[in-house]
């Protein structure tokens, strides 16, 4: 009782912690894969491998090759007293063992396939919830709840053909396995019969042989039962090969270049030539060339796809151009570590991301080693500590999914606080005022202002304030460069950005020169 207790404990030990090295495993891996990848796969596939797919292989991993083993041992004990109850008949089996073994290894190729099938079957419905659950306010809004379902149930109908015909496979595996071993075990019965008649051995020794027979039938029905589920494991594993084979397409060079340990936030474009990996046959940025001194501010303003946002994506280095450099504090980008690259750069985006924990927390991601009193002075300063202490518990509450119990301007004012908190050299800013009302917009760019001090900051700007203070307008149109200059220079040379700032600024009541 104790060995079985004992042997239990450490198989199934075993099981999870394969299965938490694997999940770990691809999970870290999936975490350093470049935006490329993530335009081609959906979250939802990446969480089922995540999770049913490690399943598969804990039960294998598991109480799964504990079976195995016993069986294996059985096996070959009960080989090993069959031979030497009767080498002849002995020998007769291990003659008829590759009829029975070759055709549950070609079966279980099929099953195989078939199961990595179901898996991404049962991946296609887990995509198709996480894509739906994260937008459940717009389906209702538009009443598309009844369409969903539909779409959802054919999913979840497609799975279940798969697995109904790996199940089938499946049954045909264990029918054949049974009937070739149990006619395997017959035959040799009727040889040792006819033995027993011609005197050629005893009837005990008959009755020896086939207790021994019976048991090398069970364990090897009991290993082609595993086999198949072996098969069923491999086809899953087949899939989270894939994602840790998956190659980031910016990765550091094998000797990175040092970024200087003082960081002046010197920027250089120079002829950079950009197309998404999704769009290669249109350029997002085209020959583009600018030169952003230390602590300027610079502000890109351009119609939807001008190209703008890329700037900012091509910074940080999410992507590599096709052509061209970019420098910070006169070293290219390219060359040097992109964690070292990013740790330079403050960003506040357009769609903030607020993450399934504390406010505090939330905004500890600015400087994970931050102090509670570094993270209250950050918030204050992106005017968020007001409505963050009158929330039920203040700082540690918690701010749900997505931070659905905030509004879209107290979310973009925790992103500010988050940026405010890693206090980089350079800052970037896209859009980074556009979900606030009129008030939170002027205590948040009084905020700006501050950080904005001795700081390289460019802007991705539609909103007033935050244009005319810049010290330089960067105008873009079709990922080119159309104009530079002052908000009172463009207005009176520049055609596109005198028509940007009537739509922009007008909008607004006040002229501005327009």
């Amino acid at each position: 009782m104790a060995t079985a207790a004992l042997r239990f404990y450490l198989v199934t030990w075993l099981g999870e912690r394969v299965v938490a090295d694997v999940r770990n495993a691809v999970y870290s891996h999936v975490l350093r894969l470049d935006p490329s990848f993530f335009e081609a796969t959906k979250t939802g596939e990446v969480l089922s491998r995540l999770t049913t797919d490690t399943t598969l292989i804990q039960s294998i991993s598991g109480a799964g090759l504990s079976i195995a083993l016993r069986s294996a041992v059985t096996l070959a004990g009960a080989l090993v007293m069959l031979a030497v109850t009767s080498p002849r008949l002995t020998g007769m089996i291990l003659v008829l063992m590759p009829l029975v073994i070759i055709p549950i290894i070609l079966i279980g190729r099929r099953v195989r396939t078939l199961s990595r099938a179901s898996q991404d079957r049962v991946a296609d419905t887990s995509g198709i919830a996480g894509e739906t659950l994260s937008a459940v306010s717009t389906i209702q809004a538009f009443t598309l709840e009844t369409l969903q379902s539909e779409r959802f149930a054919e999913s979840v109908f497609e799975a279940f053909r798969t697995a109904v015909r790996r199940i089938r496979v499946r049954a045909l595996l264990t029918v054949i396995a049974i009937v070739f071993i149990l006619g395997a075990v017959t035959f040799v019965l009727w040889i040792g019969t006819q033995a027993v008649v011609a005197g050629e051995m005893t009837g005990g020794q008959l009755g020896q042989f086939l207790l021994y027979a019976m048991f090398v039938a069970g364990s090897s029905a009991g290993l082609s039962e595993m086999w198949g589920e072996i098969q069923r494991a491999a086809g899953a594993m087949e899939r989270l090969e894939e994602l840790l084979e998956a190659k980031p397409s910016v990765v550091a060079p094998a000797q990175p270049a040092a970024l200087p340990e003082r960081s002046e936030g010197r920027i250089e474009f120079e002829s950079v030539t950009f197309s998404y990996p999704s769009r290669p046959g249109t350029l997002a940025v085209d020959s583009f060339s600018l030169d952003v001194a230390r602590g300027e501010t610079l502000a890109v303003v351009g119609p939807s796809g001008a190209g703008k946002t890329t700037l900012v994506q091509l910074l940080l280095r999410f992507y590599d151009p096709q052509s061209g450099t970019i420098r910070i504090d006169g070293v290219d980008i390219s060359l040097a570590e992109p964690r070292a690259v990013r740790n330079r750069i403050g960003l506040v985006p357009q769609e903030t991301v607020i993450f399934g924990t504390t406010a505090k927390e939330n905004i500890r991601y600015g400087r994970p080693t931050a102090g509670d009193a570094e993270i209250k002075a950050a918030a204050r300063a992106a005017a968020a500590d007001d409505f963050i202490v009158r929330l039920p518990d203040g700082y540690e509450t918690f701010l749900g999914e997505r931070g659905t119990r905030l509004s879209g301007g107290q979310r973009q004012r925790i992103a500010i606080a988050r940026a405010m908190l890693k206090d980089p050299p350079i800052l970037l800013l896209d859009e980074a005022t556009s979900s606030l009302d009129a008030e939170s917009e002027r205590l948040i760019q009084e905020a700006l202002d501050q950080l904005m001090k001795d700081r390289t900051t460019i802007i991705i700007a539609h909103r007033l304030a935050t244009v005319l203070e810049a010290d330089r307008i960067v105008v873009m149109d079709e990922g080119r460069i159309v104009d530079i200059g002052t908000h009172e220079e463009l207005v009176t040379r520049d055609a596109l950005y005198a028509r940007l700032a009537k739509l922009q600024f007008e909008a607004s009541g006040q002229s501005q020169g327009v």
